[in-house]
């Protein structure tokens, strides 16, 4: 990759990094469930109308609509609400490799090798280590929650593959706008209609700008520019970049909110980053070279992924 790719993936890892402090702030102002619905309401509105229909079935739009909006970034959201740091959240959500390479062995046949299964068996220890350091520390519903929401981003990233659509960005607005009634349904019943009124109506210019920053930048900037290197270079050369995402995420949420970073901390921190490098940047199995397991889908690499890291 020329100069200017590499620096171009590695501002897109450092938005998706510093998009979790974003999202943390963003928490002080609104419900998580309707911050969610208002990320994809943006990011979906007007871009929708002006970028054509996805040349993929609808099933896969609406099922990667709600595997990415809904299962992953609404638990999320929810798991950072009730107290999972931003920092940790950017790392545990890189197990979605381990949970991406699972489901597409029994939904696609895709076999990891032996390579790939040592990863994904340090990766898990690294989660182990990381939930016993938040379990000693924080919270340990919202730890669950962000491990159930990086299954969401392996089940986006599977139909995503299957779906295999020829323009991403365009599949990716159309995707963020099927996850916005069911958020909205989902913060009404949870989160009241009062609640939702008044963090609306107490909307400030701070507010505008993290619903922006969340949709415009880290969705529309972040995918579009990640698919451009995807069709741009072989996915083992850009799958990797996603692996600074955590470290944009746990030195900005140390940075900007103060988070500490325990030694088990640190720990999990290398097993979780070592175990998805070498899951990674393991040859794919030669009878399945055209489907790779490692490589994230182009419509769900990130944030919250975003690790769709990913938010």
């Amino acid at each position: 990759m020329r100069p200017s790719r590499i620096a171009l993936a590695v501002l897109v890892a450092a938005v998706w990094g510093v998009n979790f402090v974003v999202i943390e702030v963003g928490l002080d102002h609104f419900p998580p469930l309707l911050f969610s619905a208002l990320r994809f309401l943006v990011a979906a509105v007007p871009a929708v109308f002006f970028v054509g229909r996805p040349k993929v079935a609808w099933k896969f739009v609406v099922g990667v609509g709600l595997a990415l909006g809904v299962m992953k970034f609404g638990l999320l959201f929810v798991g950072m609400n009730q107290g999972m740091p931003a920092g940790l959240s950017s790392l545990v959500l890189q197990i979605q490799a381990v949970f991406t390479a699972l489901l597409a062995f029994v939904a696609l046949g895709e076999r990891p090798g032996r390579i790939r299964v040592a990863g994904m068996a340090v990766a898990l220890a690294g989660i182990g280590v990381a939930a016993v350091d938040e379990g000693a520390s924080g919270p340990l519903l919202g730890f669950t929650l962000v491990v159930v929401a990086a299954v969401g981003w392996g089940v986006s990233n599977v139909l995503t593959r299957k779906a295999a659509p020829s323009a991403p960005f365009t599949f990716m607005v159309w995707t963020s706008a099927v996850p916005v009634l069911p958020l909205l349904a989902l913060s009404l019943t949870f989160e009241g209609w009062d609640r939702d009124t008044r963090a609306l109506a107490s909307l400030d210019w701070t507010g505008v700008g993290i619903i922006a920053f969340v949709a415009w930048v880290t969705t529309l900037f972040g995918f579009g520019a990640w698919s451009f290197l995807l069709r741009s270079h072989p996915a083992s050369s850009v799958a990797p970049f996603t692996l600074l995402v955590p470290v944009f995420g746990m030195s900005s949420a140390a940075l900007f909110l103060g988070e500490s970073v325990s030694p088990l901390r640190w720990c999990a921190a290398a097993l979780l980053v070592g175990g998805v490098a070498l899951a990674s940047l393991a040859p794919a199995p030669r009878d399945r070279a055209v489907q790779r397991v490692d490589t994230p889908a182009p419509a769900a690499s990130v944030d919250d992924h975003e690790v769709h890291a990913s938010r």
